[in-house]
């Protein structure tokens, strides 16, 4: 049984990936607010990843950072402190929880650090600027981290495309935009967020202990396909 940290497991992909865990692993969430799940396996942690002190974690097997931001503006109206805001969500927050942990994550066992991107660092979308700039960022670290922790800790990157969660709801409001962007995607879907997470739990299982410095497009065909 691992321990796995899960900052931001209360809501969207970080919550699914926690309740995919549960039956088999003791799962540490890390939150602002409480997940719906109670579970023997599960501890929540009441904490603002980016004003409060990280708690102490002795030693824990896997590290999930799941917070992330959709601000879709024109570049006009994008404020300097929007890109802040999301660079700090997205990114500082992840090197943020990787310090504290690492010490932690070098007791486990095959340890894994499991971060996410967005298809919109790979496929120009207009009104993505901010968003983009700061996953781009988080590919970046993925690609050296995955060689400066090399051979002791994998860290590995999901970029998702729409994922049907809160997050996105604004994109998927009603039936027309949910059928638009549908026939936008090749393979004439989007993601729900139980696909993420089987895919998060394949990256940090054993199974993937030859796989380290990558980012893996769950894009349903957007970013590599045209027909």
């Amino acid at each position: 049984m691992k321990t796995i940290i899960i900052i931001g497991g209360s809501k969207g992909i970080g919550n699914a990936i926690l309740e995919n865990s549960l039956s088999n692993h003791k799962v540490i969430n890390i939150s602002r607010t409480s997940p719906p799940q109670e579970h023997a396996n599960l501890t929540h942690i009441t904490c603002d990843v980016l004003k409060d002190d990280l708690p102490v974690i002795e030693a824990a097997d896997a590290l999930v950072y799941c917070p992330g931001s959709i601000n879709l503006k024109p570049i006009s109206r994008l404020s300097l402190d929007d890109f802040r805001e999301d660079f700090e969500i997205n990114v500082m927050g992840a090197v943020k929880a990787i310090q504290q942990y690492l010490p932690s994550l070098k007791k486990g066992s095959m340890p894994s650090i499991l971060l996410f991107s967005t298809v919109a660092a790979k496929l120009g979308m207009p009104f993505h600027a901010s968003i983009a700039t700061a996953k781009s960022g988080i590919e970046g670290l993925v690609k050296s981290l995955g060689a400066e922790l090399a051979p002791t800790i994998r860290i590995n990157a999901i970029a998702p495309t729409v994922t049907n969660t809160d997050l996105a709801s604004k994109l998927l409001r009603n039936e027309k935009m949910i059928d638009a962007m549908t026939e936008r995607h090749p393979l004439k879907k989007f993601l729900n967020p139980i696909e993420v997470a089987s895919m998060a739990d394949f990256l940090l299982s054993e199974k993937s202990a030859s796989i380290s410095g990558q980012v893996f497009e769950m894009d349903c065909g957007i970013v590599t396909f045209k027909i």
